[in-house]
């Protein structure tokens, strides 16, 4: 397995919720924040491996990002005056409803207990120069390399980010907006998603190791959203020993979706760890699935193989553009995500050209609203640059646009459930964290941790807010009829 900064790994995770970190050769504290959820936030080791994690190592130091880091942190402190947060400085500065004197309870200044107020998630600016210079040079990537560094801290990492994810749109002044594609990165060409880089990109995460997705995924191995029986409150304290009926539920569904059923020939677009293909083998369907990921095969034909099916289902490391033959399903569970925005028209005529007459297709997709999806889709943010490289999250209407202008297929059907997925990932994040001494015996130091913890609790906070959801989407050829309603159900 080789470690790149993407995908980090090396020793020193250090113990404890306050430590001294070395930054541009200066020891540093980070704060101890008292936490809102049931596990301790990893500190960054006293000194990190620039070999490792040279934009965490080094606070940028060049003039550009200096006046950045000025005009950033004008732009954020501003931005946060009137958020629900408390964000808190060394000097002992507090900003957002909590410095205005809309905080938790507390004492006035006879002493008096003042009434209660919302407690507002805490977001602890532990290095307030280092923060607003990599905020300055990098936007968001800058946002989450901080928090890898060890520059600021929360009591509850979601709850910060969700304030955030809500008002994406609106924390910029729209001025400064419209001249981010002159100052922000953009995709490296490398990291487009042609047949010669995918392989390249699927790696970088994919493989990272069995191992470690081995110990935040339940006993099915399904790195998706889970699709739970429970709603409402009961949804959002699901328990840990609800997740992999709620993933196997989640796969049934899509299969039924695609009717799958004995002598069924099943594609399969992105095998992951092999469930799906384990449970359209059990109804009698013979499958072909394809992965980029040697990992993942390696371990999804082992699962098969001990299941019994190995005559019954195929996993091969090829591209989705390069299947041929012709098949009566296609399933696809969030492998879109991963195509690219210039390929999306290519993902939906490979489906085309495999789907046999009458047969179905069924997707799971995480999406976007398309006005997002519009202003972000060449930027090159901290997601791409740490998880999921060439990776961009399509709209509903986009997917939509392309299969009925490009292609000869329909949507046929929807499926929204993105509040299943934010807690599919609370879920994940609470057994990542318990299993951090775990993780780092594996060679995942610290600041990879909290890379993966920011992961996570972004990508919840997505979901939570309804800035991201993940849809079931069913197709056919668009000459076939469906006595399903197009539209969500």
């Amino acid at each position: 397995m080789t470690m790149t900064e993407a995908t980090g790994s090396g020793t020193g995770r250090a113990e404890g919720t306050t430590r001294s970190s070395t930054i541009n050769g200066t020891a540093v504290n980070s704060g101890a924040v008292a936490s809102r959820v049931p596990y301790t936030v990893p500190q960054p080791p006293v000194t990190i491996d620039a070999a490792i994690w040279p934009s965490i190592a080094a606070v940028p130091s060049s003039l550009k990002a200096r006046v950045a880091g000025r005009a950033a942190d004008a732009i954020f402190k501003a931005a946060v005056r009137r958020l629900p947060l408390e964000v808190r400085y060394p000097d002992g500065t507090v900003l957002g409803k909590a410095g205005l004197g809309q905080g938790a309870p507390g004492n006035d200044a006879r002493g008096e207990v003042t009434p209660a107020r919302t407690a507002y998630p805490v977001m602890t600016i532990n290095r307030p120069e280092a923060f607003a210079t990599r905020l300055g040079d990098g936007g968001l990537i800058g946002l989450g390399e901080s928090f890898m560094a060890g520059d600021w801290d929360a009591d509850d990492l979601t709850a910060v980010m969700e304030v955030f994810a809500s008002r994406v749109g609106t924390l910029v002044p729209e001025p400064l907006q419209k001249l981010r594609g002159l100052y922000l990165p953009h995709q490296p060409r490398r990291e487009r998603n042609t047949e010669k880089n995918t392989r390249s990109n699927i790696s970088r995460h994919y493989d990272l190791s069995n191992e470690l997705f081995a110990s935040f995924l339940d006993s099915t191995m399904t790195y998706s959203s889970a699709l739970f029986p429970e709603s409402g409150d009961a949804l959002r304290n699901v328990p840990w020993d609800g997740l992999a009926a709620a993933q196997q539920a989640k796969i049934d569904r899509l299969l039924d979706k695609a009717g799958v059923k004995e002598g069924t020939r099943v594609l399969e677009i992105g095998t992951g760890w092999g469930e799906l293909a384990l449970r359209a083998a059990a109804r009698g369907a013979t499958v072909y699935s394809v992965t980029l990921s040697s990992e993942q095969q390696e371990l999804a034909r082992q699962r098969v193989a001990e299941a019994g099916y190995a005559d019954a289902v195929t996993i091969e490391l090829k591209d989705y553009r390069a299947v041929e033959g012709e098949y009566d399903a296609v399933v696809s569970v969030e492998m879109i995500e991963a195509v690219g925005f210039e390929y999306w028209a290519t993902y939906f005529q490979t489906i085309e050209r495999v789907l046999a007459p009458g047969g179905k297709v069924a997707i799971q997709a995480i999406t976007i609203a398309h006005d997002r999806l519009m202003a972000t889709r060449t930027s090159y943010t901290w997601v791409h640059k740490y998880i999921f490289p060439g990776g961009v999250i399509p709209s509903v209407r986009a997917i939509e646009d392309i299969t009925e202008k490009q292609t000869g297929l329909r949507v046929r059907e929807r499926l929204a459930m993105g509040e299943h997925y934010a807690q599919t990932l609370r879920l994940w994040e609470e057994r990542f964290m318990a299993r951090a001494d775990e993780v780092g015996a594996m060679g995942f130091d610290a600041v990879f941790q909290r890379m993966w913890l920011f992961y996570l609790c972004y990508s919840r906070a997505g979901f939570e807010t309804g800035y991201l959801d993940v849809q079931q989407i069913v197709l056919d050829h668009a000459l076939t009829k469906s006595a399903a309603t197009p539209g969500a159900i």
